[in-house]
């Protein structure tokens, strides 16, 4: 099976990544320094499942692109203080050019801080309650290529409905799936990526909150 095939490119630099980084040296680097790498910050879990739900029928460089916008207008997705947001924040987000100006999605974002407080309290963290959703390793493909990346998964589900069982919006399992892939709860870089192995290190010597 070729690259190509695999899902791999080369960049002008030489080096070997997933087919979806880049052009852009922006995400050129989400892809190498921060992508599958494991993530136990209650704000930064916070952050990324929202940014998925944001992302939800566009491309991810959009939201890439704009994320800083967002962290400005999400209180750097600190979830005490985007469940204390008001309707007249909402408003004001809504008029906000530089993020997406989605009502739904804006509300759906404060909503979902009430909503991880609660889940805070019951378990501990946000980490706690969504690392233990970690497929076990015999679940998972030997071999990572393009072709069996999924979509959604049986454990993206199950976390979707439980997220909306409590509350949660724009967590549909496929939005669920990446954000697992995003914080490292799986390692979806392909076999031959430059970084497959470096997140699999991680992976490896990361504790697991509990």
């Amino acid at each position: 099976m070729s690259d190509a095939e695999k899902g791999l490119i080369t960049g002008d630099d030489g080096i070997t990544r997933c087919f979806w980084a880049g052009p852009q040296e922006d995400y050129v680097t989400y892809h190498d320094e921060e992508w599958g790498n494991p993530v136990s910050s209650d704000t930064r879990l916070f952050e990324k499942i929202c940014l998925e739900g944001f992302q939800s029928g566009l491309s991810w460089y959009t939201i890439l692109s704009k994320r800083e916008n967002f962290r400005e207008a999400f209180h750097g997705f600190e979830i005490a203080k985007v469940a204390a947001m008001t309707e007249d924040d909402i408003e004001k987000q809504v008029q906000n050019a530089g993020i997406i100006r989605h009502r739904g999605k804006i509300k759906s974002t404060i909503n979902n801080a009430n909503r991880a407080l609660e889940l805070i309290e019951e378990k501990g963290s946000l980490a706690a309650y969504f690392w233990a959703w970690e497929p076990a390793e015999k679940d998972r493909p030997k071999v990572i290529t393009k072709a069996n990346i999924p979509g959604f998964t049986d454990v993206s589900t199950e976390i979707s409905k439980d997220l909306k069982k409590r509350g949660w919006s724009f967590v549909g399992p496929t939005t669920v799936y990446a954000f697992m892939q995003a914080m490292g709860m799986v390692n979806d870089h392909i076999h031959g990526c430059i970084h497959r192995d470096r997140i699999e290190k991680l992976r490896a010597e990361f504790v697991r909150p509990v």
